[in-house]
């Protein structure tokens, strides 16, 4: 297993890794801006009222982005298991 074999793995991890996660992450950001301009606006400071949007949303992600995200996890898995012996010998 060369230098260069190991890095390609890891590259690609990070970015599945990445890319698993964006939307997750970029719903919580999208909704977070949200409340807080909405507790701007009103002056509430209520921690839940910042909390629950963002679960629900994230809820919300999960079912509808769920599917493609352990079919794109599941594919590189298998890819990386069927590469094993190619990258042993």
């Amino acid at each position: 297993m060369t230098p260069e074999t190991v890095l390609t793995l890891g590259h690609q991890a990070l970015l599945l890794a990445l890319s698993l996660a964006a939307p997750l992450l970029l719903t919580s950001l999208a909704v977070g801006v949200l409340v807080g301009l909405f507790q701007a606006a009103t002056q509430i400071n209520e921690m839940t009222l910042s909390f629950i949007p963002k679960l629900m949303a994230m809820a919300a992600v999960v079912v509808i982005a769920g599917p493609w995200m352990l079919q794109t996890l599941s594919e590189y898995t298998r890819r990386l298991f069927e590469s094993i012996p190619g990258l042993i010998g």
